[in-house]
């Protein structure tokens, strides 16, 4: 008895011992040979409600889906199961049991009648797959321990169901699924789920689509084994048994291309937007057709980006008209593509200035020749239009009064603000950028306007729309103030105004929108950007080759498309508008200045503003000036005389508006030279010498000079200037006109003195070139 029980000790601890070598084994040869578990999967897109869109091939060039743990639903768990390895939550990823049985009908039958593969093992082969030999088995048998210690149970079914192959390039239940039923694996019924089953054992002799009736007839042979099993209920079973199979072989879900590939550079297995096909799928047939009947005038492309304004999430993208389309170059990305805005910045400028306390929508600026450092803009018809308000300058996208509202609030102002908006381009190009960048002198995409117009509709606060449903707790940046966006929404929000389209047959049922046009130098981009409390919508059309159209321009070609699409994704929406916050207060202003009104002011008008940050100085339009009895002269302080005189309220008038109103023959009431007698020197109001430019270098044509224009502007008491090239008398003219002369090379010295004998030097630099 005693000898008994030592040989039971000694056997038993010969066994732990065996079962520490191997364990000691197993870990070191797991340690040596790591499980290799490195899976490409086929780069999927999906819609907002994770149905697959857009779908790329591996680089081995097969169709592998990966399956999210959420989409094995329990019928497909089950059925798996069932089939494959009904004790896989029970063994360590080699069933022993399976093992002996397979080995015993194996050697009855003198014939590999079944095996005895377990689910592990099985994703074992197909990570390492190798010919079938005893040494190769043992090897899966360790593969598959090294999986179970890696994994979870659910991760090893859903490494299975990602690699099981279902004949030719598909591999895993989603691609099948996908390519097959046009379904997600979650969606799959009984039937439809057994019958992918089978496929895996007879890839070559069980094609869906070719030998469906063969399939038929296999996947009732197991649903029959289910039932005798009772895997399922007789109804179950039953309606399985019913459903007929009809499905085929369809191709890869290609929507939305240049979007999948533009977040296909993430990396990521599965990309989950937030695209709603519905809207996606309106707004691309919109496009197509609108872009089609372009093409008689040469205009071949358009691009539209839509934003839920809710949500800040971007649910339709087109970047081209068709992505196939190869004469046209559709497969470029139009929404993403580096392009002139043309005048759409303007809104955030004049929203920028109302915060600063630089202009209020009534405020006035001139519209007249300006130049700063050579740099002389132009309005788009070639015209100027005197004395305008900031709204009207708005609404006509005036050029001059956008550079001067620029030039007052700083360009590095508005930079700073388009960098929070994510404009790449802009924020690299900033020590370059000049004033020109305000009327599209600058780089911009669809996507940088469309989501920077969108903080107009969150009371100036800017986030970043989101492209992906990853993309969440993006940063907040206030732009605009509540009052500064409500008073740019309520000026772009007018119908009335030149930039609405001309060929615009309806606004029955248009919702109410406010939009911004904008074309960029030499007719190549066509913008239209519109927005309402629920969507922003950015519009880009014109050609990828960057060929000039005549006829392209933001409001007769791109506003059509976005008020089309406004009527298809918002059609006759009653919601409300935006309200007038807190902030922004209303007030009596003059109309002349759009400044709080003098005594003397008459025509006022109501504006609105930001108490304590809009301008609040008295309008000083009007000046009581001490003039002659016959009203020939007028006196300043200096050299009034005691009696003899009277006084006499004039509108006072800038030298830039005089000299605007003399050129084009208006009639306005002048101030009286002044006193020729006055023997005070003016060392302020001198003649400003606006051609050449001081500092400035000119190279000329040694061949063929060309004369330099001599141009000043005065003041209205002016009526006649002198010129003189370095310190020599040239010539007396007319304080209006323009004269020439050839200079000398090297440093030149241009005095110009007006009849009051204030004067005014600059000297340019002068080089002869052969030109």
């Amino acid at each position: 008895m005693f000898r008994e029980k030592q040989n039971i000790i000694t056997v038993s601890k010969s066994i732990v011992k065996t079962l520490l070598v191997l364990t000691i084994l197993f870990f070191l040869l797991n340690w040596l040979f790591p499980v290799p578990d490195k899976i490409e999967y086929s780069t999927i897109v999906t819609d907002n409600k994770g149905e697959v869109i857009h779908a790329f091939l591996t680089k081995d060039q097969q169709w592998r889906m990966k399956t999210e743990l959420n989409e094995i639903s329990p019928l497909l768990r089950k059925t798996i199961l069932a089939k494959e390895d009904k004790y896989f939550y029970q063994h360590f990823g080699i069933n022993p049991f399976s093992i002996i049985k397979s080995m015993i009908k194996n050697v009855v039958r003198m014939r590999r009648t079944s095996g005895a593969s377990t689910i592990s093992m099985q994703v074992a082969r197909a990570l390492e797959p190798k010919k079938r030999t005893y040494i190769n088995k043992l090897i899966e048998m360790f593969r598959a321990m090294q999986l179970e210690l890696k994994y979870s149970k659910d991760q090893i079914l859903q490494i299975y169901l990602n690699l099981v192959p279902y004949g030719g390039n598909i591999q895993g239940v989603k691609s099948a699924s996908t390519l097959y039923f046009k379904k997600n694996p979650d969606h799959l019924s009984l039937a439809e789920i057994t019958a992918l089953s089978i496929i895996p054992n007879r890839p070559s002799s069980l094609v869906i689509g070719k030998n469906n009736d063969l399939i038929i007839i296999e996947r009732n042979k197991w649903l029959k084994k289910f039932a005798a099993e009772k895997v399922f209920s007789e109804k179950e079973i039953a309606d399985a048994l019913k459903e007929p199979l009809t499905a085929t072989r369809g191709a890869a879900p290609f929507f939305i291309p240049h979007l999948a590939y533009k977040l296909k550079k993430s990396g990521s297995d599965i990309i989950k937007t937030n695209i709603q096909m519905n809207t996606q799928l309106k707004i691309e047939a919109l496009v197509r057709d609108y872009s089609h009947s372009l093409v008689l005038k040469n205009i071949r492309n358009a691009a539209v980006i839509v934003i839920d304004n809710n949500t800040h999430k971007i649910i339709a993208y087109t970047g081209s008209a068709n992505f196939r389309d190869t004469i046209d170059a559709g497969q470029v990305n139009g929404a993403a593509a580096i392009r002139q805005p043309g005048s759409t910045l303007k809104p955030l400028l004049y929203g920028l200035c109302i915060d600063q306390g630089l202009l209020t929508p009534k405020m006035v600026i001139t519209d007249v020749p300006i130049n700063y450092n050579g740099y002389a803009p132009e309005n788009y018809d070639k015209q100027f239009n005197g004395y305008v308000t900031m709204e009207a300058a708005l609404e006509h996208s005036l050029n001059i009064p956008a550079v001067k509202s620029l030039k007052a609030l700083g360009k590095d102002n508005l930079i700073q603000k388009l960098a929070l908006c994510h404009f790449q381009q802009i924020k690299k190009d900033q020590a370059k950028l000049g004033l020109s960048l305000i009327l599209g002198g600058c780089g911009a995409t669809l996507e940088e306007l469309t989501g920077m117009y969108s903080l107009f509709a969150n009371e100036g606060v800017f986030i970043k729309p989101s492209f992906t449903q990853s993309d969440t707790g993006n940063k907040k940046n206030t732009i605009l103030s509540p009052a500064s966006s409500f008073m740019i929404n309520e000026i772009l929000s007018k119908v009335n105004r030149p930039d609405f389209p001309l060929n615009w047959e309806s606004t029955a049922h248009l919702p109410k929108i406010a939009w911004k046009t904008g074309t960029s130098y030499g007719r190549r981009d066509a913008w239209s950007i519109g927005y309402n409390k629920n969507y922003t919508v950015g519009i880009w059309v014109g050609n990828f080759s960057a060929l000039g159209i005549p006829e392209l321009s933001g409001a007769n070609v791109a506003t059509p498309l976005l008020f089309k699409i406004f009527n298809t994704i918002d059609y006759n929406n009653d919601a409300e508008w935006f309200h007038q916050p807190n902030d922004c207060d209303t007030r009596i202003v003059c109309s002349e200045t759009g400044l709080l009104p003098d005594e003397h002011c008459q025509n006022l008008i109501t504006d609105y503003f930001i108490p304590m940050v809009s301008p609040a100085r008295k309008c000083d339009n009007m000046q009581e000036i001490a003039i002659s009895a016959d009203e020939k002269i007028s006196y300043c302080k200096s050299c009034q005389p005691e009696n003899g005189y009277k006084k006499k309220w004039f509108k006072i008038i800038a030298p830039e508006m005089q000299r605007y109103f003399d050129e084009r023959h208006i009639v306005y009431e002048k101030i009286p030279p002044h006193n020729p007698n006055c023997e005070k020197i003016f060392k302020e109001g001198g003649p400003v010498v606006t051609s050449p430019l001081n500092g400035n270098e000119y190279l000329i044509n040694k061949k063929s000079p060309d004369p330099l224009q001599l141009s000043c502007i005065v003041g209205g008491d002016v009526s006649k200037v002198y010129w003189y090239i370095n310190n020599k008398f040239y010539k007396a003219c007319d304080a209006k006109a323009n004269q020439f002369f050839i200079p000398e090379e090297g440093p030149v010295k241009i005095s110009c003195t007006d009849d009051k004998g204030r004067n005014r030097n600059i000297i340019i630099r002068v080089r002869y070139v052969n030109l």
